[in-house]
């Protein structure tokens, strides 16, 4: 009787599986287990979640790891995943020229422009000129109140900006109602007697004169060159409910569109193209290419800077040096980056044009024969590099009820989209993608304008609802769920995640619907994308109609609406789509480790 474990050792989790061998029997299937992945896969750092994950198996059947005779570990550490992003143009706004801003309470309603004139200062304005006064925290919203009230009956003030979140108070207090601006928290870089104007949009409504450059023009009487230079203003402040942009015409106004440069494919039909040309060109210059040996990009451009931190990346992972990291298969995508506006007041961003690039990276070395010798010294058993992944992952797919051959396998992971077809004689077809849940996740990041990867992923696996009362929430599908016991206070209004642990906030101020617009953006252009071309190239003549059924496997399969989005896209080409059972047990993980196990059996028949 021999006990094997198959380790799995994926971008995110380390997957174990536990078989148990009978002289002249099958195979029993004993337990399994998955732990995140400790250090980049396919390094030694590897060790410790897979002792973890070993241990938690053995626990599970009450047994000790040092009761294992084999370990088979998977073969494809060599190929890496990574992604990057980078923005193709940047707009940057120097010395406060031109200043946008969206805050989350203003108050009153319309527009106005006028002479800045600071709170302070109200004894010094003069009569017959048009004032926006600003004002900043020192100052109380009763006092701010009165001293208006007060002035108000010799000049004409026709607009505030408030330093505190108190543009409410102040305008509930004012005998005659103006357009409030608050929370403009370095108040203090407000040039005084420039020309500002400012909007305040009715609620559920957005401004339309600040967000048109011609607007802008309008109120602030600029001429064709100044009105060219306010366009990127304008853009940011699309969507939004208050807006303030001040004119300083000492001020330093640049646009600078960076070089975006040329990928190079080293392929059987060698290729040059630039990132101007967009994700769906850089794609088809992929396809077309054949077999790629290596990718590399123009010098001293953004691609080519993207290309070579990926490379150095590897490089310092692997111990070898960056001519022997070669890049052997490129995703792009297409989306919009928030770049910050320098000298704005109140960390404004613009969106620009930018492409995302997951690339995966092949070593000359097999790092997994170095973590193979590491855990049989560690653990004083034998330890073996075993099949490829992607066969390895069919074989564990052909577990799950009602699948036969032939049989097509997606493995939608962290950082690669790994498909297969076993055909009927027992032959492979494999190929090894780069991009998948990690770009996703960077898309959502980016696009969100988010401070951590940890919310995007959070964002990317569960769906939203709003907090609507302390009784009920609104789905995103529009359904209306209510609660026995009252929601915590702390949710209320808010945009949350409906989590296995339960209700995680949405810090980022941004419409429920915004954020499932984009969640599913990016994993169309990932995951369908990727998957489309992963098929593809293993199908027969390259035909999708010669496919009947496809597996999905991996982590990315677990999530709660890739799969329906593959299924749809599939119907068209007449192909059986779904998730995996592996083992009618484990749903879509472990095929990778179960196949690891069941290939042992096959070895030793």
């Amino acid at each position: 009787m021999r006990i094997v474990a198959g380790v799995d050792i994926g971008n995110s989790t380390t997957e174990v599986c536990i078989g148990e061998f009978e002289q002249g029997k099958s195979v029993r299937f004993l337990s399994s287990a998955s732990v995140t992945t400790t250090g980049t896969k396919g390094t030694t750092a590897n060790i410790h979640g897979i002792l973890s994950a070993l241990k938690d198996a053995m626990g599970k059947i009450e047994r000790d790891v040092s009761e294992i005779d084999l370990i088979r570990l998977n073969e494809a550490a060599p190929v890496i995943g990574d992604t990057a992003m980078e923005t193709l143009t940047e707009t940057i706004i120097t010395d406060s020229s031109m200043i946008g801003h969206n805050p989350s309470t203003p108050a009153g309603a319309g527009q106005a422009a006028g002479e800045l004139l600071s709170f302070d200062r109200l004894s010094r304005g003069r009569s017959g000129t048009p004032y926006i006064v600003y004002a900043s925290r020192d100052y109380r919203y009763e006092e701010i109140a009165a001293a208006i009230n007060e002035a108000a009956k010799k000049l004409d003030i026709v607009g505030m900006i408030l330093q505190a979140d108190e543009a409410v108070l102040v305008e509930n207090r004012l005998d005659r109602k103006i357009p409030i601006v608050d929370e403009v928290k370095r108040i203090d870089k407000i040039p005084d007697g420039k020309m500002a104007a400012i909007e305040v949009a009715l609620p559920g409504q957005f401004i339309r004169m600040l967000s048109n450059p011609y607007g802008i023009a309008t109120l602030l009487h600029l001429n064709a060159e100044e009105t060219r230079t306010v366009t990127p203003i304008a853009k940011s402040l699309i969507g939004n409910r208050s807006a303030v942009v001040i004119k300083t015409p000492n001020g330093d106004i640049r646009e600078n569109v960076l070089p975006a440069g040329e990928i190079s494919l080293d392929a059987e039909h060698p290729v040059r193209i630039s990132l101007d040309e967009g994700a769906e060109k850089i794609m088809k210059a992929v396809n077309s290419a054949g077999k790629i040996y290596d990718v590399t990009g123009q010098e001293n451009t953004n691609v080519g800077n993207m290309l070579r931190r990926i490379r150095k990346g590897m490089s310092e992972v692997s111990g070898e040096s960056d001519a022997e990291v070669h890049i052997t298969d490129i995703l792009a995508v297409d989306t919009l980056a928030p770049v910050l506006i320098s000298g704005a007041l109140a960390g404004e961003t613009c969106l620009e044009k930018a492409v995302g690039i997951a690339a995966m990276v092949r070593t000359q070395q097999l790092p997994m024969r170095q973590i193979a010798e590491k855990l049989s010294e560690t653990l004083s058993t034998r330890a073996t590099v075993a099949g490829v992944e992607a066969v390895m992952a069919s074989l564990g797919a052909l577990t799950t009820p009602g699948t036969r051959l032939p049989l097509a396998i997606l493995d939608m992971g962290g950082g690669s989209t790994d498909a297969a077809i076993i055909h009927e004689d027992g032959t492979v077809s494999l190929t090894h993608q780069a991009g998948a849940g990690e770009l996703v996740s960077m898309l959502i990041q980016t696009e969100l304008g988010l401070e951590n990867r940890y919310m995007a992923e959070q964002i990317k696996r569960y769906p939203l609802a709003k907090v609507e009362s302390l009784f009920h929430m609104r789905m995103e599908n529009g359904e209306m769920y209510f609660v026995q016991d009252s929601i915590d206070p702390r949710f209320y209004g808010r945009v949350v995640l409906l989590t296995e642990a339960g209700l995680v906030r949405v810090e980022k101020d941004v419409p429920m619907e915004r954020i499932r617009e984009i969640r599913r953006e990016a994993k169309k252009k990932v995951f369908l994308t990727n998957a489309l071309r992963a098929l593809r190239s293993v199908a027969p003549d390259h035909n999708l109609r010669d496919i009947s059924n496809v597996v999905l496997v991996g982590g990315s399969a677990a999530d709660f609406e890739i799969p329906e989005m593959l299924m749809e896209e599939f119907s068209t080409y007449g192909i059986v789509c779904g998730r995996g059972n592996i083992r009618g047990t484990e749903g879509p993980r472990n095929a990778v480790a179960t196949g690891l196990v069941l290939s042992y059996g096959g070895e030793k028949r």
